[in-house]
């Protein structure tokens, strides 16, 4: 069965940085692009980041430039790097598995994604 775990979610002051970790198993983790996606109370979930099995990333114009998505595909291992965080970043984050298909290319579409992490919490004091 397919199982994808975060940590590393917590409370930060503006301005700090948080390292996200997603623990993949159940499935050939090389074979699959993943995904970061967000949700704050009362908005919908939205893609964040975007790696491919080999490493081409994609990030969302609100994070690009502070947050980098990573891999370490010895490990099965999902990363996000968040720096200079703000209020706004304030959200549940999930990992996500893309449908083996190579030609949706980087998608950040939600509907492209077939499992899903519990999500880990990120608090940022405004």
């Amino acid at each position: 069965q397919v199982q994808l775990v975060e940590s590393g979610g917590d409370s930060v002051q503006a301005g700090g940085s948080l390292r996200l970790s997603c623990a993949a198993s159940g499935f050939t983790f090389t074979n699959y692009y993943m995904a970061w996606f967000r949700q704050a109370p009362g908005k919908e979930r939205e893609g964040v980041a975007v790696i491919s099995s080999r490493g081409n990333v994609r990030y969302a114009d609100s994070v690009k430039g502070r947050f980098t998505i990573s891999r370490d595909n010895a490990k099965n291992i999902l990363y996000l790097q968040m720096n200079s965080l703000n209020s706004e970043d304030s959200a549940m984050y999930y990992c996500a598995r893309r449908a083996a298909r190579t030609w949706l290319g980087l998608s950040l579409q939600t509907s492209d994604y077939e499992y899903w992490g519990q999500g880990t919490q990120v608090i940022v004091s405004s």
